[in-house]
């Protein structure tokens, strides 16, 4: 009985259902083919950078920079003593900011360049951010941001002083624009890049609203000067009244990279 049992199990052993593929017959040329691709490998795509992917990042960047100026715009100290100017305001902003950006890994496709003390006379700007072309990281789209503090403390910022460090080229510079405010010189320089580039106005705080942080952002400015002598804080301030919507930083952002090139552009938002 254990004998059949055990020569009936050897033809099992050596059919050539268990056999390695090579050792069954197969129609000629069948090994030189190429495998053909697994159905499953076609369902795995490598994820394609979109265009807009650094807006959602770029939201959590200005979130981190609004809290953080916040905790000093709302501050109130009991002894009276502790009042931060306007330049640590905007230093405070910046620099948070740029922490935050560069923690995100986003700087290769969007940037932010801090202006020096002389450009900030010549071009009106605290600082640039850009949107970056691939692989040449050539600026494709630019916001000039000029940050504005609440009237009581806007004597405060040395807006038309000369920074110690100018040198004397940018002091002639200076004294051939006096004719022009800081919010002209922003201006002019936007208008001369194209509408490729942005005028932001950034109100830490506004008259009646000290602690929160609006934008003004527009390519069109030009049109505001053909109609009024001069820009100033009064003119900018009235884009608010009446308006019904606030844009979100990312809705800015999202506004201006899908914007039509050349079409004019302005919007109202609210950081904070």
């Amino acid at each position: 009985m254990g004998d059949s049992m055990s020569k009936s199990s050897m033809p099992l052993q050596k059919s050539s259902f268990f056999l390695p593929a090579k050792h069954v017959n197969a129609p000629p040329g069948a090994n030189s083919a190429p495998p053909r691709p697994s159905i499953f490998s076609t369902l795995r795509r490598l994820p394609v950078a979109k265009p807009n992917d650094f807006i959602p990042l770029f939201s959590d960047c200005i979130a981190a920079a609004t809290s953080r100026t916040q905790e000093y715009l709302l501050f109130k100290d009991p002894e009276d003593k502790f009042h931060p100017s306007p330049e640590a305001l905007t230093q405070i902003f910046l620099m948070t900011y740029i922490s935050q950006s560069v923690h995100l890994s986003m700087t290769d496709v969007f940037n932010c360049t801090a202006m020096t003390p002389g450009q900030r006379v010549l071009l009106g700007a605290d600082w640039v951010w850009a949107v970056l072309e691939k692989p040449t990281k050539n600026p494709r789209i630019q916001i000039a941001v000029q940050v504005l503090h609440p009237p009581d403390k806007e004597g405060d910022k040395e807006e038309d002083h000369l920074p110690e460090s100018c040198n004397e080229s940018v002091q002639m510079a200076q004294r051939e624009s006096n004719d022009r405010n800081m919010y002209e010189r922003m201006v002019d320089f936007c208008t001369s890049v194209g509408k490729d580039c942005y005028a932001l106005f950034l109100f830490l705080g506004k008259k009646h609203d000290k602690g929160n942080i609006y934008g003004l952002l527009s390519n069109n400015f030009e049109a505001a000067i053909e109609k009024c002598d001069k820009i100033d804080r009064a003119l900018l301030e009235n884009f608010f009244k009446g308006s019904r919507y606030l844009h979100t930083p990312s809705g800015m952002m999202q506004a201006i990279v899908t914007k039509k090139e050349g079409d004019p552009l302005t919007l109202m938002i609210k950081f904070s």
